[in-house]
């Protein structure tokens, strides 16, 4: 079992704690967030990634559709002929066994006499492709970790989803506990909790930023290549080789359309758009203008910062 309190009674330190956000970072799935990341916000280092206003507007937006959405959902199980009684919101869980686990469920619902918690989720309709077939488990992979990890916690036996794709289109899944996913989660979690977070020990990188944002400063030495990293160069000149070359086939094709269209807004064939070549706004710092007018300002402001570079010594 495990204590709940509502979330909004009291104030939320998340390096304190793993919570359901967390858990697909750590497992490496997460197209958001990296184990690095995560052990930066617990141990309290500066993110390798701010949020940016935009970031936080489209959340915080998210966040508040959420009553709506859940209000969709009992509105629909009603009408399916369900008994349903929403039960809480947003409350928060900790467990007994691992206290640095935590999870906040969006909302719980007695339904059909069986306790279940619940998640509300805003879709974007150009991410809806992620999300299977409606009445299954079949969400996105860094989501079920969570609902999985939220089950863990509670003892509850099934999830319901609610993902709200658009305004209007409400599409429903579930997730059923099971005693493996929990315990293989459980167990990553808790290993990342005691071997990095509490050693105050890096995870290893998993992508090129992560490698980056752990060695930024080189030391100027040198390192033999193993056969795989040299047959790695080697790719990556042929990747990149092959990126010029389609950057430059790009080029051409931009030039032939837009050397055909002239001043026209819109391409069509057969009445239906197949471009646009529009004006837009686009607002943009003069530097040099800027410089000369307040040459003493622009010098208080400009820095210069050590950067890392990758740089291959062969040609594909």
């Amino acid at each position: 079992m495990s204590d709940a309190t509502n979330a909004d009674a009291q104030a939320v330190d998340r390096a304190t704690f793993v919570g359901g956000s967390d858990v697909a970072a750590i497992l490496g799935v997460s197209p958001w967030r990296t184990p690095l990341d995560i052990w930066r916000e617990k141990t309290r280092r500066t993110p390798r990634v701010e949020i940016t206003e935009a970031q936080q507007k489209r959340f915080d937006r998210g966040h508040r559709l959420e009553p709506f959405v859940v209000d969709m959902l009992i509105d629909r199980l009603k009408d399916e002929g369900h008994t349903v009684e929403l039960l809480c919101r947003n409350a928060r869980y900790v467990d007994q066994q691992y206290p640095f686990m935590q999870c906040e469920i969006d909302f719980e619902l007695m339904l059909d006499g069986t306790h279940t918690t619940g998640d509300a989720k805003t879709v974007h309709p150009f991410a809806a492709k992620q999300w299977g077939q409606e009445q299954t488990d079949e969400v996105p992979t860094y989501y079920g970790l969570q609902f999985m990890h939220g089950l863990g916690i509670t003892g509850r036996s099934r999830c319901i989803v609610a993902a709200l794709v658009g305004m209007d289109d409400l599409l429903v899944y579930w997730v059923e506990r099971d005693e493996e996913t929990i315990a293989a989660i459980r167990g990553r979690v808790s290993q990342f909790w005691n071997e990095c977070v509490l050693a105050d020990v890096e995870p290893d990188p998993i992508d090129f930023d992560d490698c980056y944002a752990m060695y930024q400063q080189s030391n100027g030495g040198r390192i033999e290549a193993t056969s795989n990293i040299r047959d790695a160069v080697f790719e990556l000149a042929d990747v990149k080789h092959k990126l010029k070359i389609l950057t430059d086939r790009e080029d051409d094709l931009k030039y032939c359309i837009a050397e055909y269209m002239r001043p026209n807004a819109y391409l069509t064939a057969g009445g239906h758009d197949l471009a646009t070549w529009k004006n837009q706004p686009f607002l943009w710092l003069d530097e040099k203008a800027f410089a000369k007018d307040f040459p003493e300002l622009y010098a208080r402001y400009r820095r210069t910062k050590q950067i890392r570079v990758l740089r291959l010594k062969i040609r594909s």
